[in-house]
């Protein structure tokens, strides 16, 4: 600053540079930014990451995971180097990007009553960091967690997911159990990983006329948000779809008495059919369809729609198709269903009593199906549990929604064979391989293109209603098939 009273000269351009140039660093370096240099100056490094206190500590949900903590500086990003106690630390969990001067990064998938040591790895632009060795030694596992024993010559990597009693569950390709997460009351029958790298569920309470709408749990166990049908509809616990803008697509039961006393029922008959919905994540309902709209009650025999209590079409999975619309499996009704997200309108009907396709094969189309997926355009896979053979069968089919025509592109089934009466999925994996489960047979098994089996729960499974592979136990869902 100049004398008092006495004005200072205006800087001249190259002053006013250096000064710009000087708070341009001073500005950028605070944030942790990359250092702007200006021509003709040389060039500031960043300084190297600093690793200060650390911890670790275990997952409350699952003893076979742990959070490991620690003080940084200078650093964007970190992950955990680990191993057995006076081993060599030969893992290394995925690097988590950060804001701020703390990290958190979990480790999952770790033994159960094992000592572990684990070093804190923090990367800047100045450099890598290791912390001092932290150790935890895990607890045991919940004596009621089922446990398995998996074979195959030739499995898909990764992991597979499930529910399981009490438990929502993740095991490898051994069986062994390498993540779980207990519900009081169980997860429901479906318990999936998620597009958007988190697990839903459908928990049960202790009492059945309870709501029960679907839980979001991230990968350390925690319940990230409730997502539930609108209009005071219950979801159905089969199938859901949630979408990486927050939003998810539900099946609900839609219950209505109607008069049946002419059809073969009865006059206050309570006809449950399955609506579905399309809800924003801030909650806003952005599609509603219901079959009460779209189908006729005898679309499924006299028998079936005598009672006072009539299960109408029994949704029980649903996929998006490429334009987009919703395609959706309606057991009851023998039918899989493509609808218009924006009119509502049914697009077409394949399979059952209102099939608008004709089929190139002289056997008969599916039938109680579950687990439809669209693996590419114009094609579908899907269990059909009770089949002309009564041996339930994974099919893929493809068709041609202009000419109404659909071919079996392939089937085959369990070995030896089964019959699924209930439940069951199919997920198509890369280089058509196919993960499949027979529901209720307690059979869930990996094939390759030709049928032949390369992975295998042994023994019996349990029902298994659905199973779905995935390749990360920290972003499951995440780069992988439905």
């Amino acid at each position: 600053m100049g004398r008092p009273g006495v004005r200072s000269p205006a800087p001249g351009p190259r002053r006013r540079a250096v000064a710009l140039a000087g708070a341009l660093i001073l500005a950028v370096a605070c944030e942790g930014g990359p250092v702007p240099v200006e021509p003709g100056f040389p060039e500031v490094p960043s300084p190297e990451p600093r690793i200060g206190s650390g911890a670790v500590a275990p997952i409350p949900a699952n003893v076979l995971g742990a959070m490991v903590t620690g003080r940084t500086r200078f650093a964007d990003s970190a992950a955990v180097r680990y191993g057995l106690a006076g081993s060599p630390l030969d893992s290394l969990t995925p690097a988590q990007p950060y804001a701020g001067d703390s990290a958190a990064i979990p480790v999952l998938g770790l033994l159960p009553d094992t000592t572990y040591a684990f070093e804190i790895v923090a990367y800047g632009r100045g450099g890598t960091a290791t912390s001092a060795s932290l150790t935890l030694r895990t607890g045991p596992l919940p004596p009621d967690l089922p446990q398995y024993t998996a074979t195959g010559p030739d499995p898909s990597p990764g992991y597979v997911v499930f529910s399981a009693g009490k438990y929502g569950i993740v095991i490898d390709n051994t069986g062994r159990v390498v993540w779980y997460r207990r519900f009081d009351y169980g997860p429901g029958l479906s318990f999936e990983a998620q597009p958007n790298g988190h697990y839903v569920a459908r928990p049960g309470t202790a009492e059945p006329t309870d709501p029960h709408p679907w839980v979001q749990i991230d990968p350390l166990g925690n319940v990230m948000r409730v997502l539930d049908c609108a209009r005071g509809l219950e979801p159905r616990l089969h199938d859901l779809l949630a979408e990486l803008d927050g939003s998810y697509w539900i099946m609900c039961d839609d219950i209505r008495s109607m008069d049946l006393s002419g059809l073969g029922g009865v006059a206050d008959a309570q006809v449950a059919a399955t609506a579905v919905q399309h809800v924003g994540a801030d909650g806003v309902l952005l599609f509603s369809w219901t079959p009460f709209d779209h189908f006729d009650i005898t679309d499924i025999p006299p028998a079936a729609r005598s009672g006072t209590s009539v299960n109408w079409t029994h949704g029980n999975a649903l996929d998006l198709d490429v334009d987009g619309n919703v395609v959706v499996s309606f057991r009851n009704l023998n039918e899989i269903t493509k609808i218009d997200v924006q009119t509502g309108e049914v697009i077409w009907r394949l399979g059952g009593a209102r099939n608008q396709f004709t089929f190139a094969e002289s056997d008969p189309a599916f039938a109680r199906q579950h687990g439809l997926r669209l693996p590419q355009p114009n094609q579908l896979m899907l269990l059909d549990n009770l089949g002309d053979s009564l041996d339930s069968r994974v099919e893929s089919y493809t068709y041609d929604a202009e000419q109404r025509t659909v071919s079996l592109l392939g089937s085959h089934g369990a070995t030896p064979p089964v019959t699924a009466q209930l439940g069951g999925s199919v997920q198509p994996l890369p280089s058509g391989r196919t993960l499949v489960s027979f529901g209720t047979a307690g059979r869930v098994e990996e094939y390759d293109t030709s049928g032949n089996v390369v992975w295998r729960i042994e023994g019996g499974a349990g029902y298994i209603f659905r199973a779905q592979r995935i390749r990360s136990l920290y972003r499951p869902g995440v780069g992988t098939s439905r």
